[in-house]
């Protein structure tokens, strides 16, 4: 008998945008990780739509549970929205990461800042007053290669909680004391 309980993973990622930053920047960005993580990892679904508010976070949602994506990868290609980019985690039904851009050399922003780090700084905290679980690598900011490596090490974890997610516990009892270990 062949039994196989690591879970299937699909993973998408979509890319949110502070609506005073241009949108083709994080749109951008987000198509430059996906190519990355191809050509050294393999694919990526990647939700076209783009989160700057929270109309748009539901459909991008909607978009990556359509697609069959059971993990998500939250990508802040600029500063980001607070409020839907943190909601994605409460309604999207599986394990989320939150990644960010370093920047670049400014030729293509405003200002000549991308500000994804200090919106990734947001993010968290909000992530934390909201009291959603979502996981966050160590140093979640990076170039598309970069962030390509923290998806490829988000894999593991994300199969652990959608394992961990389904786990039936069966037990029976009540047993004697000497039968502890049949109870484990």
């Amino acid at each position: 008998m062949n039994m196989n309980n690591i879970p299937n993973l699909k993973c998408g990622i979509l890319s949110v945008s502070r609506d005073c930053f241009i949108i083709s920047l994080s749109e951008n960005r987000r198509h430059a990780i996906a190519e990355a993580y191809a050509k050294k990892y393999g694919s990526l679904y990647e939700v076209t739509k783009t989160v700057e508010n929270e109309r748009d976070m539901l459909a991008a949602v909607k978009e990556a549970k359509d697609a069959g994506c059971n993990a998500l990868v939250v990508f802040l290609g600029n500063f980001g929205p607070e409020t839907p980019e943190t909601l994605i985690a409460r309604e999207f039904d599986g394990p989320v990461m939150y990644v960010a851009a370093a920047e670049e050399t400014g030729k293509n922003l405003i200002n000549g800042r991308g500000d994804a780090y200090c919106g990734m700084l947001n993010c968290s905290y909000n992530l934390g007053l909201r009291h959603l679980k979502a996981f966050i690598p160590e140093y979640p900011v990076g170039t598309a290669e970069d962030i390509a490596d923290m998806i490829a090490e988000f894999q593991p974890v994300a199969r652990t909680l959608l394992g961990l997610k389904d786990l039936k516990i069966i037990t029976f009892g009540p047993r004697p004391q000497d039968f502890f270990a049949c109870n484990a």
